[in-house]
């Protein structure tokens, strides 16, 4: 008798319980993407992960499981959340400004057992950030937020950052820890090609380090990098890693950065609503379900179904064309590989946890909630 053929990894035995569209998570992958990460930058000291993909109390307590003790997140709600599962340090790798910087403070004062700091880039909001720190009784880390050629937010790495820094050195409420740049436009698909971009973005930052321990500071850590140069900045001793989509890949990162050994751990499962045509097809994946912002074709690939092309979306709509022989019924279900996984969490409440093929419990993806307590 011949031996029963495993099942691909994504297959879902009891798929019919699941209604759609959902959001389902193989967390025997997750674990296996952390434990890579931890592999390439060598020491888990080095890797401050960015929670914004998952923004899962389950996630972060797997992360910690594996011995990850620092995390960086961009909302007040992702900070809330780091606390709320006692993370011992939390960067919130955004500038606060209005009444972010009160939200920010509630947090310190409401869960001392996690050492939270944040990014500055102006001297103004720096001020602000410091009159209300000392107005509590405060000291806050801070980082200098660098912009090393994403022109999104942050100080050039230079005179002006410099002098940023020595404004801060007058801020009795404030403490200049680190330096952070990320570079999210280095995405070259060519490794060589994304390796030099890298190196020559950072190199200003490296310098802006020696001239503030020439002048006396303390030593200062470096965050910098996502996803794309992780393999890079895994390789410089003196940085900590901050990747964020590692944690479940996507289609869009598993096609342009294959050198990395990361899963896809994440899916969206959707069903054959309609057959409105011939040769089409529509499922319930609208723009309310999988990120819109890409164009029409590079939103969502099917790994059980290749043939099907994307020719329309609306809120609670996908309507697709088979190019192919391939027979489709009503209900039938699709697995989808999101292109970008990260605002595609953001859309669930929560995700269906995958575990042995069978849909075993849900993990909340709490803080895609711009607001959890403060």
């Amino acid at each position: 008798m011949p031996a029963q053929e495993k099942p691909l990894w994504y297959v879902i035995n009891n798929v019919e319980t699941i209604d759609t569209p959902a959001l389902v998570i193989y967390p025997d992958r997750v674990q296996k993407n952390i434990q890579t990460a931890i592999n390439m930058v060598g020491n888990v000291n080095r890797l401050r992960p960015h929670i914004k993909t998952h923004k899962s109390a389950d996630v972060i307590r797997l992360m910690m499981d594996a011995g990850i003790r620092r995390f960086k997140c961009a909302t007040i709600a992702e900070a809330e959340l780091l606390a709320i599962v006692s993370a011992p340090d939390a960067l919130l790798a955004y500038q606060p400004v209005g009444p972010k910087i009160k939200r920010l403070i509630e947090l310190i004062r409401n869960f001392p057992a996690t050492q939270f700091s944040c990014l500055v880039d102006q001297a103004d909001a720096a001020q602000a950030i410091n009159d209300e720190a000392e107005k509590n009784g405060m000291k806050l880390p801070v980082m200098l937020d660098l912009n090393v050629g994403m022109n999104r937010t942050g100080i050039a790495p230079g005179k002006e950052a410099f002098e940023l820094a020595e404004k801060l050195t007058g801020m009795q409420a404030l403490k200049l820890i680190g330096l952070h740049a990320y570079d999210g436009h280095i995405n070259d698909s060519d490794m060589t090609l994304r390796a030099q971009r890298c190196h020559e973005a950072f190199a200003p930052l490296q310098q802006l380090k020696e001239d503030l321990l020439a002048k006396g500071y303390d030593d200062l850590v470096i965050v910098a990098g996502g996803s794309p140069t992780f393999p890079i900045h895994a390789q410089q001793q003196d940085v900590e890693c901050s990747p964020g989509t590692f944690v479940y890949w996507d289609a869009g990162y598993q096609e342009n950065f294959p050198e990395q050994a990361f899963l896809p751990a994440a899916l969206v499962l959707t069903r054959i609503v309609s057959r409105p045509g011939e040769r089409l097809l529509c499922a319930d994946l609208g723009h309310k379900a999988i990120a819109a912002e890409n164009p029409l074709q590079r939103r969502v690939q099917f790994v059980n179904a290749s043939g099907l092309e994307v020719v329309g979306q609306s809120e609670e709509h996908l309507v697709l064309r088979n190019r192919d022989e391939t027979s489709f019924h009503m209900g039938d279900v699709l697995y989808g590989m999101p292109i970008h996984i990260c605002p595609t969490c953001a859309l669930y409440g929560t995700a269906v946890v995958i575990k042995s093929h069978l849909a075993a419990d849900e993990w909340k993806i709490a803080a895609r909630e711009r607001k959890i307590t403060f």
